[in-house]
């Protein structure tokens, strides 16, 4: 049986943790008798037969007919997918994205359906390459739908296929794909690898204009979601839940099929196996492979460094695939996601550290910048959470990053200027909300670029920063280690060049002997904090 989670209290025998640090790691000692690691637990088993579980799931829906009875001749029929901002990193060969629309067209062919589009959920995201598309769906599904058009990227700036289905009692309008909007049935395909994704948020954001995702993706709503990782204490759900009432009220029928993957994110052999296991279990093996492939990291240039991690597929097992309605479907994925990821933790700390990756989801193929390290130490790492935040009101975020000032010119020519021009006058959401989001929300150049390059819409960048809303009004303290000065200055947050050192300066906030709390992620780990 895969082992639980667990809350580790480092004492003076405990060697030192390993904390991600971009494209490379770090092992740092932390101080003994006042400090915790909280654990991931172990990969859950995964489903042997993944084909015949979709193939029952589709026959054996929640709260819903049979999908074989929802189809026939003459119907239109949307698939809609998540794009590839998920699963992180990308798994391995055949993506359950794949298997999944596999099985829907294969039923939808021998229900005679021959109008059939399908499209990449974007939402203000960058467009899916083909080699992306390809890795999504598989080369039979490319081959077969891209060539005439009939599998694509969705354009939330696309006037023509674009359709408003009203508004909702707040005041929130819905505006959606067109082509989406007026079919006979939607399919959406969705990939849970944490509880933030999935239910409504998967159509009423992926499928919508800035029009709509305006609504909830703002300060205010961002910084009353306690957490995103927790739909029923998070605003951001709240929006998404009532706009897909008035989705359905507007006759829009949706089957939502939702797939949940263990944390087999490295796997059980090869070099980068030692990241999932617990330190004090190392074997000397482990600790020469670790400490070859640190010597072999600092040789490289950043760029191959970068290269490298990029090209990683996890070996990631499904444990679940439901289908249906889209309500009961989400509840019984959210069941999954936290038997997979959520660890008892007991009170909260004064000074909470985090190792981040390489990797967020909106840097896949890309480079990490300064703008995306603030979105998933503050956004996303500091919202792993269930109940309270980890650390307590006032208190200090420690993260670990080398933090470039670099951005990749292509997919983030926004954040660019968001850099240079907007965090140079004030990092305070609200004011940068009021002064400079229309502008670049509604900039024809950036739009350009959105739709016919491989650019983030011009607003991204802005939604970054909102999206840390709740972790900057809680802390009272940012501090980065190991990161480009003038670049974790800029970002408002205090560079230290140790974990020691950083420590050392958090007591400037939150007095002498705090407590400290290490977040062991990735793998994913959540927890459920008392």
């Amino acid at each position: 049986m895969p082992r639980p989670g667990l809350v580790l209290d480092v004492d003076s025998s405990t060697p030192p943790i390993l904390f991600h640090h971009g494209e490379s790691f770090r092992l740092e000692k932390l101080p003994a008798g006042r400090s915790r690691v909280v654990y991931p637990g172990e990969p859950l088993d995964a489903i042997r037969d993944v084909e015949g579980a979709i193939g029952d799931t589709l026959l054996h829906p929640l709260d819903s007919d049979p999908l074989p009875s929802l189809l026939f001749p003459g119907m239109r029929l949307v698939i809609a997918f998540d794009d590839v901002s998920l699963p992180l990193p990308k798994m391995k060969r055949p993506d359950i994205r794949q298997r999944v629309i596999e099985a829907v067209l294969d039923l939808a062919a021998a229900a005679g359906v021959d109008d059939v589009r399908i499209i990449a959920a974007l939402a203000l995201h960058r467009r899916m390459t083909e080699d992306e598309l390809r890795h999504a769906v598989g080369d039979r599904v490319y081959d077969a739908f891209a060539p005439d058009g009939r599998l694509y990227n969705h354009d939330a700036e696309d006037p023509d296929d674009l359709a408003f289905l009203g508004t909702t009692p707040q005041g929130e309008e819905i505006e959606i794909n067109k082509a989406a909007a007026e079919s006979d049935l939607l399919v959406y395909v969705n990939i849970n690898i944490v509880s933030m994704d999935g239910g409504h948020k998967s159509t009423a954001t992926g499928l919508a204009s800035y029009r709509s995702i305006r609504h909830h993706h703002n300060p205010a709503t961002m910084e009353h979601s306690r957490s995103f990782m927790d739909r029923h204490s998070s605003e951001l759900h709240h929006s998404n839940w009532r706009m897909g009432k008035v989705i359905r009220d507007a006759g829009v029928k949706v089957f939502q099929i939702e797939s949940t993957l263990n944390t087999n994110v490295f796997g059980e052999t090869g070099p980068l196996s030692v990241l999932q296991k617990r330190e004090w279990e190392w074997s000397g093996r482990d600790r020469a492979t670790y400490m070859a492939m640190s010597a072999g990291l600092k040789r490289m240039s950043a760029n191959s460094r970068r290269r490298i991690f990029q090209s990683h597929e996890a070996p990631y097992g499904v444990t679940s695939v439901t289908a249906g309605a889209i309500e009961p479907v989400h509840e019984r994925t959210l069941e999954h996601c936290f038997a997979q990821h959520l660890v008892p933790v007991e009170g909260q700390t004064d000074i909470l550290t985090l190792g981040l990756p390489y990797i967020c989801p909106y840097n896949v193929n890309s480079i990490m910048n300064p703008i995306l390290v603030m979105c998933l130490g503050l956004g996303y790492f500091f919202n792993m959470y269930r109940g309270r935040p980890l650390v307590r009101e006032g208190g200090v975020l420690i993260m670990s990053h080398p933090t470039p000032w670099e951005f990749h010119p292509v997919h983030h020519p926004s954040y660019i200027d968001f850099f240079e021009e907007v965090l140079a006058d004030t990092t305070d959401p609200k004011l940068i909300a009021e002064t400079y989001e229309k502008r670049y929300a509604e900039d024809e150049w950036y739009r350009h670029l959105y739709r016919t390059s491989h650019a983030y819409h011009g607003v991204h960048p802005f939604y970054m920063w909102y999206w840390g809303a709740h972790a900057l009004a809680h802390l009272g303290s940012v501090i980065i280690v190991g990161g480009n000065v003038p670049a974790v200055r800029r970002l408002g947050f205090r560079p230290a060049s140790t974990m020691q050192d950083a420590l050392e300066m958090a007591t400037d906030t939150v007095g002498p002997q705090p407590t400290v709390t290490h977040l062991h992620n990735p793998p994913i780990v959540m927890a459920d904090v008392t």
